[in-house]
């Protein structure tokens, strides 16, 4: 077993009493720190608070220590061990120190993973955080993080997925546009902080031609094979759904749909993940959207140097 102590910190030319009540924050619907949605956002099943346990992606821990203000302590939920925690030490009138600690005990594919992959990643995640603490309180940040071509490929490859699901009740521009459609789908995927509500936003999940929209569906017309096709994106209220109605009428059609079936879930969900991931690290950063009040519309900012 390794015990490892991994401590980040970073002096802000800030009063403490203007970053550290940006801690009591974390977890909330409007958390001005948290990395998210370049990251999967911390939740917790209340208020934070101690007692309150959930975390982040796969990382899971409870609030087991808190001074509003100046520091929150996490305890890693079992199997795991050990705490990370964030605190707010004032240097003075107009600077202070937010540092972060984590400390665990560690053994064999748990401590491989952490020399391979998990320090990285944790250590970006940090120092993101901790430039959003900076941009919402000076208005710039002197050394931005940023993403090397590993830490690129690991978000890639950790990106949530899309997961079957219903067409959901309120697609009603899908459920009309196809009459007897011989086959149907959905694909859904989590909303994640920041994320564009306007469906207009997600007109590059396939890139046909736009037949209507609504405030929360848009509706394509799906070239392909002769198909008579439509697709949809519903944005809901926690989750986009990527909608499909096929009918095959003529011989040409039958057989191109014989041979595009097998791969159409695969399509459509690579499709819907891909146009997720590219508008969530479209998002400004949390301190920015803080400090200006940004509404992010997706219309409002193409993709940075992260993606």
């Amino acid at each position: 077993m390794t015990a490892v102590r991994n401590i980040h910190e970073r002096v802000i030319e800030a009063p403490a009493t203007a970053v550290g009540p940006m801690l009591d924050r974390l977890s909330a619907a409007d958390d001005p720190l948290f990395p998210a949605p370049a990251w999967e956002p911390m939740l917790f099943d209340r208020p934070l608070a101690v007692g309150a346990t959930g975390g982040h992606g796969p990382v899971r821990y409870g609030v087991s220590a808190y001074e509003p203000g100046r520091r929150v302590r996490f305890d890693f939920s079992p199997p795991g061990n050990g705490f990370h925690e964030i605190s707010v030490e004032p240097l003075g009138h107009a600077r202070c120190r937010i540092r972060h600690v984590l400390e665990q005990d560690m053994r064999g594919t748990e401590l491989l993973a952490w020399l391979l992959a998990v320090k990285v990643l944790h250590g970006v995640i940090v120092e993101e955080l901790f430039d959003n603490a900076e941009r919402a309180t000076t208005g710039l940040v002197d050394r931005p993080v940023r993403w090397s071509p590993y830490v690129r490929l690991c978000n890639r490859l950790t990106w949530p997925r899309a997961r079957a699901a219903a067409v959901p009740e309120g697609a009603e521009l899908i459920r009309t546009a196809v009459e007897r459609p011989a086959y149907t789908d959905a694909y859904a995927i989590e909303l994640l902080p920041g994320m564009p509500r306007d469906p207009g936003a997600w007109a590059g999940v396939l890139g046909f031609p736009e037949l209507t929209r609504t405030e929360d569906e848009l509706l394509q017309e799906v070239l392909a094979g002769g198909l008579t096709a439509r697709a949809s994106v519903h944005v809901g209220a926690r989750e986009v759904t990527l909608n499909t109605a096929v009918r095959a009428d003529t011989p040409r059609a039958r057989l191109y749909w014989a041979v595009a079936r097998p791969f159409h879930p695969f399509m459509a969900r690579r499709a819907l993940r891909r146009e997720h991931r590219r508008l969530a690290l479209a998002v400004p950063p949390a301190g920015e959207r803080m400090r200006y009040g940004h509404p992010v519309s997706m219309g409002e900012r193409a993709a940075g140097l992260r993606t």
